[in-house]
């Protein structure tokens, strides 16, 4: 049964992919930006790919809002079926002041809760990260991060993005079991999401492969991440408002660990004409550069760790394996050359 969902932070690189899944669903969408004139990239970035695009303009609507502030929140409630909060800021490096990113992530999750509740709004979305699951060392005894895992936020080796993603969605967790027990909540975890944008206008993520296909560094950290296809992450997000079970549970949406080589060994098998490092630079060199340079300092807990990730809920739940990480590596950065962006 289609249904109007408020989609927060529609403009970014995995929300627009999102706003596209569910409008190809027959949903309705409402989503929210800070300025308005961003909701026309939404509506040019989503509109070459639908099946359909007649009265796009009614089927995708946009309203002004502000993590940091209450106002209009109410309005933008009206009407709603679902809250998919998916905004979220994720910088290229870190802030001096880790609560440039944990006040906007907590207070802007908090805010869009409350404002559901007073709506009557009862399934809740939100887009978490494995941030949240896997930034402390894996429990001795344990084989793999899951869902019942949870980032310590009070580890003095995690960045601030982690901190920020972890005492979000613990935040959201504890608003529904203290206040608002009526509502129903997932959360999506998605790992390191990559995949061709729907447009020139993308996050953190693709500038990372950005980087690689420029050949910008001689050779790249002994570091890596849990990867996933941006088109599993948004079909997730889609597919849990229909399935009650999901209803209070946390769903890590990953592939598999990737490193840093390997994910450069993808573009470069792809696009064998461009010089694209994979040598892996040892890991003193990294140390020692991370001396003079507080972004390469942050990365140093990060190298040589392999997280092994089980994704057996997301398989699950969408009833089919997920598409393979590599692929979604090299077609980001295909995305990339074919539009003459590097």
């Amino acid at each position: 049964m289609p249904k109007t969902v408020l989609l927060t932070g529609a403009s970014g690189y995995i929300a627009k992919h999102i706003a596209l899944q569910l409008l190809e669903a027959g949903h309705h969408v409402r989503g929210t930006v800070r300025d308005l004139s961003r909701g026309a990239e939404v509506t040019e970035a989503v509109r070459p790919h639908l099946t359909d695009a007649d009265d796009l303009e009614n089927r995708l609507t946009f309203v002004a809002l502000d993590l940091t502030s209450d106002d209009g929140w109410e309005d933008a409630m009206a009407g709603v079926d679902v809250l998919m909060h998916t905004a979220s800021p994720f910088p290229l490096t870190q802030p001096k002041d880790e609560n440039d990113l944990i006040r906007p992530a907590v207070d802007g999750a908090l805010r869009a809760l409350r404002a559901a509740q007073k709506a009557g709004v009862k399934r809740v979305v939100l887009t978490s990260s494995t941030a949240a699951i896997s930034g402390s060392e894996l429990p001795g005894g344990d084989t793999a991060f899951d869902e019942t895992n949870w980032t310590n936020p009070d580890d003095p080796e995690i960045n601030p993005y982690t901190k920020s993603k972890t005492l979000a969605e613990q935040a959201a967790w504890a608003f529904i079991s203290d206040e608002a027990p009526e509502m129903e909540l997932t959360t999506i975890n998605p790992g390191f999401v990559l995949g061709a944008p729907l447009d020139k206008n993308f996050g953190t993520s693709i500038n990372v492969i950005a980087r690689l296909v420029r050949g910008k560094d001689p050779m790249l950290p002994d570091i890596g991440f849990a990867t996933v296809d941006v088109l599993d992450v948004a079909e997730m997000h889609v597919t849990v408002i229909d399935k009650p079970d999901t209803i209070g549970q946390r769903i890590m949406v990953v592939d598999r660990f990737l490193s840093f080589s390997q994910i450069a060994k993808a573009i470069k098998t792809a696009h064998p004409d461009r010089k694209i490092p994979t040598r892996v630079a040892p890991n003193f060199v990294i140390k020692f550069l991370g001396l003079f340079d507080p972004a390469i300092r942050s990365i140093i807990p990060s190298l040589g760790r392999v997280d092994k990730m089980d994704n057996a809920r997301a398989i699950a739940t969408l009833r089919r394996g997920m598409r393979q990480a590599p692929k979604a590596a090299a077609s980001s950065a295909t995305y990339l050359i074919d539009n003459k962006l590097i």
